[in-house]
């Protein structure tokens, strides 16, 4: 007999419906049970996302709160003189807030020298035959050594002194006037009234390249065109010298640069003054307080979202307990913040939803930055102040080994689970569908020999004598 193949060939019954029918009666319940369970993973997976990255983003502004110097910022606004800017400034959180006018009564300059006429017939007359060391000097402490190559021309001393790797700040070009021969200008950076620059020579070669002749007697052939100078600045008619053109300190715990010489009264001594007024950086806490209530009522209104009816997190008790701390954060008893006892006392309340907002039943913050401006500070930065106890609180949540972070994993797990029991019932379903098509093999065998042993009956009952066929 040939081999069966397909189920229901030998036999005509449909056999791969009743093996179909018989497989989805026990996948499908379980399967639909599997996809059902994923969803609910998948959705609650999902809200405690949303909520940990409303926590994440609360705790990136607490971290602000947490950093003194956010709230100790000063702003330096600056009225120049008509004439144009003549200051800048720079304060740090120390200084205390003020009022001062500011002239600038002189820039600090450094020093320039020039070769005496026809010294130098043009670029490439050479400066010293046998060669020889230049010494360059500006002040105490910046100095360096040239050797020039015998032979050397005009122009390669100057590209030597240019690319010197020691060189402090000295500037060499060539001008070529026309009429007295190709003058070398140096040109020194260091500034302050006793910093002019020098330079000495080892060898009479060089005497055109020096301010004094090698026999340390005679003049050198460097004349000075300009001295270095100090700068000048007043504040509120004090006098101050500095060597360069920024004052550090000049005003305690302030740096102000100057940036071009007032105008000055002809002959009167008065000079244009820049009004600089130091105030507390009222506007960056503004900013920063708002960026905190923005956060805070985000994750509180992702807890409220997702602790709905109907909501995945609904009824669940870590949210109502974060809910609950939070506010109890914020409620903190503060020490060492002046007469702030709690936050609330800054200018923010808690409306009957949870949302924070600034507030003015107690003070406003502008007002509480107009009595006691670091106090504020104190407040949320301090030891044991709001952020440093509300770090704490999130940490414990959204950090490594926190409640949520825990959870996530959990669900994480629970989905890897899912995954394996769901290839397990599917290798158990692929192995009923092969034992019922086995089953079902044998009986359309069985069948199909029936139907042949029928059919041979049938045919030697026809041939027997005295059957006869009914008729049609």
């Amino acid at each position: 007999m040939p081999l069966i193949t397909s189920a229901g060939i030998g036999s005509g019954l449909d056999l791969e419906s009743i093996i179909k029918a018989s497989v989805d009666a026990e996948n499908r319940p379980k399967m639909l049970s599997f996809i059902k369970k994923e969803e609910t993973l998948q959705v609650e997976l999902s809200a405690i996302g949303e909520v940990k990255s409303a926590m994440s983003k609360l705790q990136d502004i607490v971290k602000k709160l947490a950093d003194p110097e956010n709230f100790g910022k000063r702003v330096a606004n600056i009225t120049q003189p008509s004439t144009g800017d003549i200051i800048s400034v720079t304060p740090t959180s120390e200084i205390s807030v003020g009022q001062f006018d500011v002239a600038v009564k002189q820039l600090a300059k450094g020093s320039r020298l020039e070769s005496t006429d026809n010294a130098f017939a043009s670029v490439d007359s050479v400066v010293t035959a046998s060669g020889g060391t230049l010494t360059f000097n500006a002040g105490v402490d910046n100095t360096f050594d040239l050797t020039v190559a015998a032979g050397a021309t005009l122009a390669e001393l100057r590209d030597a002194i240019n690319s010197s790797e020691n060189n402090f700040g000295v500037t060499a070009n060539i001008v070529n006037t026309g009429t007295v021969g190709s003058k070398l200008v140096l040109t020194s950076n260091v500034t302050g009234d006793t910093n002019d620059l020098t330079i000495t020579s080892d060898t009479a070669e060089l005497d055109a390249i020096s301010t004094t002749a090698n026999d340390g007697v005679t003049a050198g052939g460097m004349n000075s065109k300009q001295s270095a100078q100090s700068a000048i600045i007043s504040i509120d008619g004090l006098d101050v010298t500095n060597d360069t053109n920024t004052f550090k300190d000049a005003v305690q715990d302030m740096t102000i640069k100057a940036l071009a010489q007032s105008e000055e009264t002809a002959g009167a001594g008065i000079y244009d003054t820049a009004t600089l007024n130091v105030e507390y950086d009222r506007e960056s806490i503004n900013g920063l307080i708002d960026e905190f209530v923005s956060a805070y009522n985000n994750l509180i209104g992702n807890i409220g979202f997702q602790t709905r009816i109907g909501k995945p997190l609904n009824g669940d008790a870590s949210m109502r307990s974060l809910s609950g701390q939070l506010v109890n954060t914020l409620s903190t008893p503060l020490t060492g913040a002046g007469p702030f006892e709690s936050i609330f006392d800054i200018g923010l309340g808690v409306d009957k939803d949870g949302y924070l907002q600034k507030s003015s039943l107690v003070r406003s913050l502008n007002e509480a930055m107009d009595s006691n401006f670091d106090d504020i500070g104190t407040a949320f930065a301090g030891e044991g102040g709001v952020a440093s106890q509300l770090e704490t609180l999130l940490s414990g949540y959204i950090d490594s080994g926190g409640l949520i972070k825990e959870r996530e994993t959990n669900l994480n797990g629970q989905l890897d689970d899912l995954e394996d029991d769901v290839a397990n019932h599917e290798y158990r379903m692929a192995s009923l569908e092969e034992r019922l098509r086995k089953q079902y093999a044998g009986l359309d065998v069985l069948l199909a020999q029936m139907q042949q042993t029928q059919a041979y009956l049938g045919a030697q009952l026809a041939n027997l004598p005295g059957f006869t066929k009914a008729k049609s």
